[in-house]
């Protein structure tokens, strides 16, 4: 049985290659139409991506944008590692998270909102 490794431990050379099987796995189960597997393989993809970036250049008390989602955007209430704990609102500002908060992988978060 082969160990999993966690992504933390990956170089980003690593997390490059990683990231590039996973997208070949998530088009190739895209296209058998494999609804579950691609989304296993796209959510993999969004925390190798995490790894990749800096947590520092997020902060606590700001509001960024949603990837693929204009919609709405994401106010960070803290940090947790890669994760940004917060809660989305609409473009007039209102809490829309049915939650109270939700963590997000930090690569779901684009520029910042001024």
């Amino acid at each position: 049985m082969k160990l999993e490794r966690r992504y933390s431990d990956y170089s980003q050379n690593e997390l490059r290659q990683e990231i590039a099987q996973l997208t070949e796995k998530a088009q190739k189960a895209e296209q058998m139409g494999m609804v579950n597997e691609f989304a296993v393989h796209e959510r993999k993809i969004i925390m190798a991506k995490s790894y990749m970036l800096d947590p520092g250049v997020f902060s606590a008390g700001e509001t960024y944008r949603l990837e693929g989602d204009p919609a709405h955007v994401f106010y960070i209430q803290y940090m947790n590692g890669i994760f940004a704990w917060g809660y989305r609102k609409n473009n007039n500002g209102e809490k829309v998270s049915v939650e109270e908060e939700e963590a997000l992988p930090i690569s779901m978060l684009g520029e910042k909102v001024t």
